[in-house]
């Protein structure tokens, strides 16, 4: 008897996702659209500091469905022949089947499992869909499962701007950006480079999209006011040579 569902698999289909989270009532933004393969249930942002060290797969919604990453499934499971979507760029694949009622199905391309219409080349419209295939017909789904140690979120994933200082230490670590776009000068002994220092080492914590963002501020009040005193300065007053 082959492999049968693996429990992270199973899971994927039965959790419930973008429903509020139990443990964050009363956060903002306590959604739970991310799961957790290690821990086999679903969680929300907040939730983040506890399974910052599990593998962890983002679930987005479209057109009223659970999807996922095309990029991030295919490192578990094979996702060939099932079809793909676009949104906002990225490839996405169902999690679970969409059953279509067809009285007659002309000709065409359609899903192995629930009739559904699809473009060709593909035969599974989900990746549920795929699975209940493989097993239906091969009876063993160890050859299309892949080892996959780590598994991140990805970098366009936003922490909600409301999470406290301790959770924002504790994020994973593509969710902190740090930005400093000019660089500090080299020589130490003008005044001008010291302020640039100073301003370039002071870090403002911005919650902009739930990323830090490393502020400069343009610290030249020193050489301003020098500028300044020296524009105002009025030349004396000339002396003319006597007349002969």
């Amino acid at each position: 008897m082959g492999i049968q569902k693996p429990a992270w698999l199973e899971a994927l289909y039965t959790q419930k996702f973008f429903a509020g989270c139990s443990h964050h009532e009363t956060a903002k933004k306590n959604e739970k659209n991310i799961y957790c393969l290690d821990c086999c249930t679903s969680i929300c942002p907040h939730c983040l500091p506890s399974h910052r060290f599990h593998r962890l797969l983002q679930i987005r919604r479209y057109v009223y469905h659970d999807v996922v990453r095309l990029e991030d499934l295919q490192k578990l499971i094979d996702c060939s022949n099932v079809q793909g979507y676009t949104i906002n760029g990225a490839k996405v694949v169902f999690i679970k089947k969409r059953p279509q009622n067809r009285q007659f199905k002309g000709a065409g391309n359609y899903c192995t499992s629930c009739d559904r219409s699809l473009q060709e080349p593909f035969f599974h419209c989900s990746l549920g869909c795929k699975v209940d295939f493989v097993l239906k017909h091969y009876k063993d789904l160890s050859p299309f499962l892949k080892a996959c140690n780590t598994l991140q979120l990805s970098p366009d994933f936003l922490m909600p701007q409301d999470m406290g200082d301790d959770e924002m230490t504790n994020e994973t670590p593509h969710s902190t950006i740090v930005d400093c776009d000019e660089p500090m000068s080299s020589s130490s002994g003008s005044s001008g480079s010291e302020n640039m220092s100073v301003a370039c080492t002071q870090i403002v914590r911005k919650k902009r999209s739930g990323l830090y963002v490393c502020a400069r501020s343009a610290n030249r009040v020193s050489n301003n006011e020098d500028m300044a005193t020296s524009m105002s300065r009025r030349k004396g007053i000339p002396h003319r040579s006597p007349m002969c």
